[in-house]
């Protein structure tokens, strides 16, 4: 699991939060059920990206509750104790997270980037540390070492976690530079780790983002790797396959996302991905939003699974039969993605972003699609459209409100639907019913920053 931080999310200042004495909580033997849960009490907690005015970026954790975001809270930096460098400007510590419980413990641990930490090879050359689960929340760090140390590289641009070995211990895959390195756990305190696989397609492949799931219905965790392809001729996006294995990952299929003539279009072309079931035959799917496509109209490729790996593939867009709108320059659609189970039928639905979309002359209002996940896949059919002006949404319809820049699925309350979390001015939370999203009981959500919501 992971977040990635988007250039769409507005810095937080947050100096006022503190770290807290939590009680403790007995920890089992086995590993933690979930990932992000940092103090192995039983419940989800929430880490964000908070920056102050002058330092390099932090960590807030939110800790979770049987209903959701509680109260109590923490911060680190790489000031607080055993946490190792130092709090320095535009280190960007903790625009990057993934989750997962790295020396099987029974807590979850945090692992954090700061891509604009510099080094010995130069400035920018970034770094990951490990934040360490405990029964208080958060505490300690250690560094990962850097494979690929070089200037501008910003190691930890992307993180994704998982088995990729299915022995049980949980990996941890790192960008750095255009390569990507799976650290294979567990990963200890004492910063030793076992074996660090290279994954580097071409010379013309940069890597920028990375999504981590079961694909092909084995025990083992697969990636999917988005990368530029830049040639004389034209640059374009891909996703790649890495299928998880015993003694080594294996490359497999590529699919292109999208691409345009010359090689002056922008970098980190392919964007916001997820792994899930979206038609319940057991394979999860690959779902990745790209939204700069046709000049940014947007548009999301879906990879289904099979037990060979992804096989067939879809493209949604806002001229698919049954979608609310029509695809304009400037939509974005695709600028953000996440799937939950919305009705409790058991089949994995998609939320998607669409930030720029104009409504009623108001630029770049934005809103959000859901895809109801079904056997034969995701389509247009059923699908709903959410926006400021539809009936029962908090908030007035305004110009660069920009709703639906980041979107999150996620069963907050135990009622087995999961809810939609939509940022904008200001979040909203849109419950989970068993006839699907609906506005009845839909709020203002500001108990703790979404992006802190773990894919």
């Amino acid at each position: 699991m992971r977040i990635r931080t988007t250039a769409t999310i507005t810095t937080l200042l947050v100096a006022g939060l503190t770290p807290v004495t939590l009680p403790a909580a007995a920890a089992s033997a086995a590993p933690a059920k979930h990932g992000d849960d940092f103090n192995g009490d039983g419940y989800r907690d929430y880490a964000y990206s908070s920056f102050s005015a002058r330092g390099g970026g932090g960590v807030s954790v939110v800790f979770g509750t049987a209903t959701g975001p509680g109260s109590r809270q923490q911060r680190i930096t790489q000031a607080s104790p055993g946490v190792p460098g130092a709090d320095e400007a535009d280190d960007m510590f903790g625009e990057v997270r993934a989750a997962a419980d790295f020396d099987g413990d029974g807590y979850g641990d945090l692992a954090v980037a700061a891509t604009g930490e510099n080094g010995t090879q130069g400035a920018d050359q970034g770094a990951v540390t490990i934040l360490w689960g405990s029964a208080c929340g958060l505490s300690k760090g250690t560094n990962l070492p850097n494979k690929n140390p070089d200037s501008h590289n910003y190691m930890g641009k992307d993180l994704a976690t998982g088995d990729f070995n299915g022995d049980g211990k949980q990996d941890l895959a790192v960008i750095n530079g255009s390569k990507t390195y799976v650290y294979r756990g567990p990963l200890k305190r004492s910063g030793t780790t076992g074996a660090v696989t290279k994954l580097d397609k071409t010379t013309s492949f940069y890597a920028t983002a990375l999504i981590s799931g079961k694909v092909n219905g084995d025990r083992k965790t697969d990636l999917a790797i988005i990368g530029d392809v830049v040639s004389p001729e034209k640059i374009a996006s891909d996703a790649w396959f890495i299928k998880g294995g015993t003694s080594s990952l294996t490359s497999g299929k590529t699919l292109r996302l999208e691409s345009e003539s010359g090689n002056g279009g922008s970098s980190e072309r392919g964007g916001d991905g997820v792994i899930a079931d979206f038609n319940k035959d057991g394979y999860g799917d690959i779902a990745i939003g790209t939204a700069l496509y046709s000049k940014h109209k947007g548009r999301v490729s879906v990879w289904y699974g099979a037990s060979a790996g992804p096989s067939r593939s879809a493209r949604l867009t806002q001229a698919t039969s049954g979608v609310a709108g029509s695809p304009e320059n400037g939509d974005e659609f695709g600028s953000s993605v996440s799937a939950g189970d919305v009705n409790g039928d058991g089949y994995a639905d998609l939320a998607v972003g669409v930030g720029g979309e104009k409504i009623d002359d108001k630029d770049n209002a934005g809103g959000v699609h859901v895809f109801k996940g079904r056997s034969s896949g995701l389509t247009g059919a059923g699908s709903q459209w959410f926006a400021r002006n539809t009936p029962g949404v908090p908030g007035p319809l305004t110009d660069y409100d920009g709703f639906g820049g980041l979107v999150r699925l996620r069963d907050t309350d135990g009622d087995k639907s999961a809810d939609l979390y939509v940022s904008a001015a200001g979040s909203l939370r849109l419950p989970g019913s068993p006839s699907g999203i609906t506005t009845t009981g839909a709020t203002e959500y500001d108990a703790t920053p979404i992006d802190g919501f773990l894919q």
